[in-house]
């Protein structure tokens, strides 16, 4: 599943019991969340999901290649991922005479690995509540422009003052719509290594049927490996990196779960549009998705008959196809999920719990007409909207001639605004990924 952002988030659910959805920050759960967790099953405590002191879950739930979620599954830095999430590294080894994508790869050992450039898997060390700092001199009669300019400001000294050692990176990230901020010390690994993956008859069987589903049919999942420097830190590529040793990782057990038993899922990414008013939704349901499906459904159409008429076009587009269609998958899930759930109707309900909560309590007066103002401004950006949707999935989202074109832009921007040796680095670093 593709991200956009660090960070982690948890999903918890009791089947036919409970169901607690939505954002929950892993820092947040002792103070938020955890006598509810276990009253709904859970046998550990907040401390075993996320914990500096200790080696914790989130130390085994890392980021993977900027866009998916990977779990560190044994002692040596092995990597359990979902099937299409490494497709652009299987790609680039496979060919007609060897197609891996087709009939899968086991590496028989550790030298059998395969390496896997610009890969990445990041990690988060530590997790802090920056939104004081971030929003201090902040003012609600600033404008938007003048919010950013302020926000962006304090955005640098807060960044420059956290503590962070010398291969730690730090980043900033908003949350719900900038009204929170949190600070990611991060671990960001470099040398990543196929391990095996089952071949397209189990790993993508059925296609997109069952993708995004439960109960799943499919054997979805690849393995890789983080390899690290003697010390067990981040190392470029090196025939000398030994396996990673991980604070923390998942213990296997196939003992199978039981209705009623506690569940949850924990990964990436860091975003929610679980506030959006009832206009909000209805436009994702109604005006965006709409567009997007129908456009996108047409570029895996012609995807699909070029691959299934030639081989080693199959190859070459393989990844692109499977998160294009991973996509349209989520796109036509969550419009089904509004409609089937009634997502609208409720909505609207609490719509008018909040204007009622708002009515009624005299400090709330300044916020009396935003859901009217928003279903006004909503009702505005929809041609913008539109044009928006039809220009992104029509032209910037698959176009490939738009991608290389982008990437020297950006090239060419980082040289006229930061410089040669800027420039010379992110030339670089899209060789890599090139390659890869």
């Amino acid at each position: 599943m593709r991200i956009s952002a660090v960070a982690l988030i948890l999903l918890v659910w009791c089947q036919s019991i409970f169901a607690g959805e939505g954002m929950w920050l892993p820092i947040l759960l002792q103070s938020m969340n955890e006598s509810e967790m276990q009253s709904m099953g859970m046998k550990i405590k907040a401390e075993d999901i996320y914990s500096v002191n200790k080696g914790s879950l989130k130390d085994a739930i890392v980021q993977f290649g900027g866009g998916c979620t990977a779990e560190i599954i044994s002692s040596k830095g092995l990597l359990l991922t979902n099937h299409h999430c490494g497709y652009g590294y299987i790609q680039s080894y496979s060919s007609i005479e060897h197609n891996y994508i087709k009939y899968g790869y086991w590496a028989i050992n550790e030298k059998k690995e395969w390496r896997c450039n610009g890969l990445t898997v990041t990690m988060i060390v530590r997790m802090e509540d920056v939104t004081l700092a971030m929003l201090d001199g902040v003012l609600p009669t600033m404008n938007e422009s003048e919010r950013k300019i302020k926000v962006d400001q304090n955005l640098i000294k807060v960044k420059s003052s956290i503590s962070k050692a010398s291969y730690e990176d730090v980043m900033i990230r908003p949350f719900y719509n900038g009204n929170q901020y949190f600070a990611f010390v991060t671990l960001t690994y470099k040398d990543i290594r196929f391990v095996g993956k089952p071949p397209e008859s189990i790993g993508d069987f059925g296609a997109n049927t069952d993708n995004l589903e439960w109960p799943r049919h499919t054997g979805d999942f690849s393995l890789y490996r983080i390899y690290a420097g003697k010390d067990n830190l981040p190392a470029a590529y090196s025939e000398d990196n030994i396996p990673y040793t991980p604070k923390y990782f998942l213990p296997i057990s196939l003992d199978g779960v039981e209705e009623g038993d506690f569940t949850m899922l924990f990964g990436f990414p860091g975003r929610t549009n679980e506030y959006l008013t009832k206009e909000g939704v209805r436009q994702i349901a109604n005006i965006q998705n709409p567009v997007r499906i129908a456009l996108r459904d047409k570029v895996l159409k012609i995807l699909d008959k070029y691959m299934r008429s030639n081989e080693k076009t199959k190859i070459q587009y393989a990844s692109k196809y499977a998160g294009s269609a991973n996509v349209w998958k989520k796109w036509k899930g969550e419009s089904q999920g509004i409609k089937n759930k009634n997502a609208l109707e409720k909505k609207d309900q609490w719509d008018k719990l909040f204007q009622e909560r708002v009515n009624n309590n005299e400090t709330f007066q300044p916020y009396r007409n935003i859901i009217g103002d928003l279903e006004a401004y909503y009702t505005q950006l929809q041609p913008m909207t539109l044009a928006k949707e039809y220009y992104a999935e029509g032209f910037q989202r698959n176009t490939d001639l738009y991608a290389a074109y982008s990437r020297i832009k950006k090239l060419a921007d980082t040289y006229e605004g930061r410089g040669n040796d800027l420039f010379v680095s992110g030339r670089d670093e899209m060789k890599k990924n090139a390659v890869a």
